[in-house]
């Protein structure tokens, strides 16, 4: 061994030299090589600190975090490993019972739901109403949209939303429309508007005395159904060419015949089965698909993806025969099941606002009471909650009109009148131009008396009513003119003047005027 002494010290092993020939004992047993410290060493010994050892209390094999107490980590998404404890507790605990569905507005933009496994399209629609902060809680529906394929149908109310969107293919942008649908059960309304009698014929177990009338309350109320018939376009598989085919349409499905108009057994083919069917409006069927006409809608399988060759098109001469056909699919399919869902959409509502009408008024009635000032012997504390109501709408009309003497007076110009008041209403569209708002309009559901007002594209500061009446939509022209120096508009040249669209909204919501009806339903976008 070789030993350099002084404060640095190196021990070399095995330099130890060991030779048994030598008869003196160890020739050479260590050799040192000593050099002179450039600091004189010190005199006290140096103390060395000794390993300690530490016994374990934890058995063998648990785990060493058990006892540390679990930290939320604020930025769990940024580094922690998979199964660290910090992770899984900062991480919200989602039920199993509970999947994300979106939504779209009438706008790009969408919203995203946790609803449960069985959540039926009237659940959600119950849920965005409460969410959205929507004036009103009916005529609510979810529309199932396939822009890729221009096709779109209003779900029924009992339908499962998870269940619908199982069958949507990934490749596709199939999504949620949030819309409204005034025409959902109007044919329970309206039925001979919705059945024209040349379209309904007896079928076997019907008697030949009936009337179409009594055929239709029959098919509506008692189960038992008429035949649908009539002449459709088709449009052929293998070709773009269209067909006119006549087809009946029975509970056991759609039939076509092969002969003309007969309907035989041996000139009848199935053509689809109503049970393992969907029925969908084809918007823009046109330039699309080269319909004849634009009354275009299509029948698909209900429980496998869409596909272009899956599609059976079909095209109407009219939107009265095309409304016919899709609301005898859906009766024919559902039955008493779209009976029950009409019952229920009617009772809902109420319910819905007289208990909003509760939690209003017992939430105002320690501050604020109900008066009535209208006998002679001074106020009167309304106790009935409908009359409340009543009179707080009538007190709301009293300021408009007050507000519209207010601005007729001689005195206030025509920059004090309220102009442009109407922008902030539901009914007011903007710049929509006349085909997206007949669009809109249709989808909306086509019923009589909805409408909406927007800006002229043609006519420089004039607006247009867009008016749905007889399953069309009606355009008119509301011009600004001037009288005794304040500015005014009209519907009818002059006759009948409005300080603003608001006025000429709320006379038109009672009078009919030179309209063929009154204003009923606005036709309203929302945006989630």
């Amino acid at each position: 061994m070789m030993e350099v002494a002084g404060t640095w010290t190196e021990v070399f092993e095995n330099s130890e030299v060991r030779d048994s020939s030598c008869g003196g004992g160890d020739l050479l047993s260590t050799s040192s090589l000593t050099l002179a410290p450039l600091v004189p060493p010190d005199p006290r010994p140096i103390r060395r600190s000794q390993p300690i050892l530490i016994t374990s209390n934890r058995p063998k094999g648990s785990d060493p975090f058990s006892s540390v107490p679990s930290i939320p980590n604020p930025f769990p998404e940024l580094c922690s490993p998979s199964g660290s404890s910090a992770l899984i507790s900062s991480l919200p605990q989602q039920s199993t019972d509970k999947h994300l569905v979106r939504v779209y507005g009438e706008d790009v933009h969408c919203k995203s739901l946790w609803v449960p496994r069985r959540a039926t399209a009237r659940d959600v629609c119950h849920l965005l109403v409460q969410t959205a902060h929507c004036t009103d809680q009916e005529n609510w529906a979810l529309l199932e949209h396939h822009p890729s394929l221009a096709l779109e149908r209003c779900l029924e109310d009992h339908e499962v939303v998870l269940d619908v969107q199982g069958t949507w293919s990934p490749k596709n942008n199939t999504r949620f429309v949030f819309c409204k649908n005034y025409a959902k059960y109007e044919f329970f309304r309206n039925p001979t508007r919705f059945f024209p009698e040349s379209m309904i014929s007896d079928s076997a177990d019907i008697g030949k005395e009936m009337t179409s009338s009594e055929l239709i309350q029959n098919l509506l109320w008692s189960g038992t159904c008429p035949e649908i018939q009539g002449f459709l376009h088709v449009k052929e598989s293998s070709r773009k060419a269209w067909k006119k085919v006549y087809f009946f349409l029975r509970r056991s499905g759609l039939y076509s015949s092969t002969k003309g108009s007969s309907k035989e057994p041996r000139h009848l083919q199935l053509v689809a089965d109503l049970e393992d069917l969907n029925v969908y409006s084809v918007v823009n069927g046109r330039k699309l698909y080269g319909a004849p006409a634009d009354f275009t809608f299509c029948i698909k399988p209900c429980r496998s993806p869409i596909r272009v060759q899956d599609l059976k098109i079909l095209c109407a001469d009219s939107e009265q025969t095309r409304t016919c056909w899709t609301s005898a699919f859906r009766l024919f399919k559902y039955g008493k099941q779209l009976q029950s869902n009409y019952q229920l959409s009617q009772s809902a509502p109420r319910i819905l606002e007289r208990s909003n009408l509760q939690d209003r008024l017992s939430k105002s009635e320690d501050t604020l009471v109900a008066m009535d000032f209208s006998g002679k012997a001074g106020g009167r504390v309304i106790q009935n909650r409908t009359e409340a109501q009543s009179a707080e709408r009538e007190e709301g009309q009293a300021w408009r009109r007050r507000e519209a003497l207010r601005c007729s007076l001689p005195n206030v110009s025509s920059a004090a009148r309220p102009s442009y008041v109407h922008s902030s209403q539901p009914w007011f569209h903007g710049g929509t131009s006349r085909k997206d708002a007949e669009r809109l309009i249709e989808k909306q559901g086509l019923v009589d008396g909805m409408f909406l007002v927007r800006d002229s594209q043609q006519h420089e500061q004039c607006f247009v009513l867009t008016l749905c009446f007889q399953l069309r939509s009606k355009h008119y022209l509301v011009i600004p003119c001037e009288k005794g120096g304040r500015k005014y508009f009209t519907l009818d040249d002059g006759a009948t003047l409005f300080l603003d669209l608001l006025q000429l909204v709320d006379f038109h919501q009672i009078n009919k005027g030179i309209l063929p009806v009154c204003l009923k339903r606005p036709c309203v976008c929302v945006s989630l």
